[in-house]
């Protein structure tokens, strides 16, 4: 074996181990512990589990009234894009995978027309109050079950209701809000500063201890000096 053929052995050897070590090199930097990683969970970016199948931690529900009493439609118009991959949302607009939302405050539940419903949904009757959208917002598959939206839910109240708040200006002639939002202040009103005194009842009061004039009112006279008239 001559002397270039030795070296292009070596060369070719050298060239592997070169290979296997850059390689190697490149999957500790993407991968630093090793693994690749792991799928995105259908659902999650619309506030559904997180990845890694932990679940992510539920509010303590409150009723849909008193929510949608500070609930910011402007915000919910904002988050209602993540559904915009399955809805429209705009009056006349086309059904996609889900039918479309615009008026869905207070329409019939399953009944929109050219949309084929689950039969869960079609057979559900009632209406879309706020009641039953807070319901199917928090957890679609177990408000309704059977339902085919591959949706995992909005867990956080505060989105769900700026959501519902949302769709309520999309729909003409909504149904009344809930009395516990009616009887609370709209949002961003000015509120007296916690402390501030209070008027009393029945206008003002003259300070304690102040001098009570005598029973009787003076007589017209008295002002000037002169003695009063029946002495």
């Amino acid at each position: 074996m001559d002397k270039m053929t030795v070296n292009m052995i070596a060369g070719a050897v050298l060239s592997s181990l070169l290979v296997l070590f850059g390689t190697s090199t490149f999957v500790n930097i993407v991968y630093p512990k090793g693994g690749a990683p792991e799928p995105e969970v259908e659902g999650a970016a619309h506030g559904g589990a997180p990845a890694g199948g932990g679940t992510a931690p539920a509010e303590a529900s409150k009723p849909i009234g008193v929510l949608l009493a500070s609930a910011d439609a402007k915000a919910g118009e904002v988050s209602a894009k993540k559904c915009a991959t399955c809805h429209t949302f705009d009056a006349g607009g086309p059904n996609k995978v889900g039918p479309n939302l615009h008026g869905i405050v207070g329409r019939p539940v399953g009944k929109h027309e050219g949309f084929s419903y689950s039969p869960a949904v079609g057979g559900h009757g009632g209406n879309w109050d706020y009641e039953l959208l807070n319901c199917y917002l928090t957890d679609p598959k177990t408000c309704i079950p059977g339902n085919k939206m591959a949706f995992a839910g909005l867990k956080k109240d505060t989105e769900r209701a700026d959501v519902i708040a949302y769709l309520r200006t999309i729909t003409d002639n909504p149904p009344p809000l809930p009395a516990a939002a009616e009887a609370q202040p709209a949002a961003g009103a000015a509120q007296p500063p916690a402390g501030a005194a209070k008027p009393p009842a029945g206008g003002a009061q003259p300070p304690a201890g102040a001098a009570q004039s005598p029973t009787g009112s003076a007589p017209a006279n008295a002002a000037d000096g002169s003695p009063p008239a029946n002495r």
